[in-house]
């Protein structure tokens, strides 16, 4: 039986497909037209080297860094297409697509992989936000992580097949240089069903993950291995629980941290996977986790920080759960962090918190 998930992506793919004849149809430009980057890193054609239609409206640029990568698949055709004109034709379907059917300004994606390993980029700015290494262009690939994380789409399906060498080849190269210039840990590489209820970015791309962090890793340095959640349900009690509670009044759930997962904590938990387009099971899972445990450091305030006081203390590193985080605070970060192997910088970010939780 189809699922509500394969509908969609079986919809995407051929509204895709359809637009893709469309714009191959058309006269192509030049690679000579608009702008491109390949400093240290793969070939980037703008958005106006592949012929781009204009926003609807101004996109945001957000005087902040990205904070991951997630990884994508277009879920169109595996085509033998592998030239620069099919790369240009398919960002041009991708905007007509996003734009005239799902209603966005622009692409959702900040940059495309083609079958041929032609790098385009996506939404409008996106390549001089990545230069700047200090900003990130808001997006639309990934509900609950668009002001935050640099979206790739690599083209086909890879449900069943492999992507190609020459492919994945250029995704290491596009991720070595955007974790550079931000700064991002190889760990921080995800795919799109981390975060929603998706087949994205495929279970053949999705398995190749851990390789693409070892690669980049093996570029740039650090420990590429992912965070690991613990799953937690209806009938947990504990401190762990109470570290959910707080997150999701964090994120304006009205329940009392209290240490007890019953209806209330369930309840909290399906509506929140509910805003974030997860799957809603009111299980505390991997992508339930990984929407919630957004990195807190010093200056930060809120229920979030309790919740890291309250794990510190939990875990041996006393200190007052008052929600501010100051230099008390991030001195037992950093001291924590040193117990559990991790960099010492103090900043709570995917891994400290998967080893405070787990």
């Amino acid at each position: 039986m189809t699922t509500p998930t394969a509908r969609m992506l079986l919809r995407r793919r051929s509204l895709l497909a359809g637009a893709l004849s469309l714009g191959a149809a058309l006269t192509t430009l030049g690679t000579g037209a608009g702008r491109a980057w390949a400093t240290d890193g793969p070939l980037v054609s703008g958005c106006e080297a592949w012929g781009a239609r204009a926003p609807k409206s101004p996109v945001k640029v957000l005087a902040t860094g990205a904070q991951k990568i997630i990884v994508h698949h277009t879920a169109t055709d595996n085509v033998t297409d592998y030239g620069q004109d099919h790369a240009f034709a398919l960002a041009r379907a991708m905007q007509t697509y996003q734009m005239d059917k799902e209603g966005w300004i622009d692409t959702g994606q900040h940059f495309t992989i083609s079958r041929g390993a032609f790098v385009t980029e996506g939404r409008h700015g996106s390549l001089a936000a990545l230069d700047s290494g200090t900003r990130i262009v808001e997006s639309a690939h990934c509900t609950g992580q668009n002001t935050v994380a640099i979206g790739i789409e690599n083209e086909g399906t890879y449900i069943a097949e492999e992507p190609r060498p020459e492919q994945y080849a250029v995704l290491v190269d596009l991720c070595v240089r955007i974790c550079r210039q931000y700064g991002i840990r190889p760990y921080q590489i995800y795919g799109h069903r981390d975060f929603n209820n998706t087949e994205c970015p495929g279970d053949r791309l999705y398995a190749r993950l851990p390789q693409l962090r070892a690669d980049v890793a093996a570029r740039i340095g650090g420990d590429p291995a992912a965070p690991v959640w613990p799953v937690l349900a209806t009938g947990e009690t504990g401190e762990r629980v109470r570290a959910l509670q707080y997150l999701l009044v964090q994120r304006g759930a009205t329940i009392t941290p209290d240490g007890a997962f019953g209806p209330a904590t369930e309840g909290a938990v399906r509506a929140f996977q509910k805003q974030i387009e997860a799957g809603i099971d009111g299980v505390a899972g991997k992508q339930t986790w990984n929407q919630l445990c957004a990195p807190v450091a010093q200056g930060a305030a809120g229920a979030a920080v309790t919740a890291v006081q309250s794990r510190l203390t939990d875990l041996g590193f006393a200190t007052t759960a008052d929600g501010v985080f100051g230099p008390g605070t991030a001195a037992l970060v950093t001291a924590f962090q040193g117990s559990r192997g991790l960099p010492g910088d103090g900043v709570v970010d995917a891994r400290t918190w998967s080893r405070l939780i787990a």
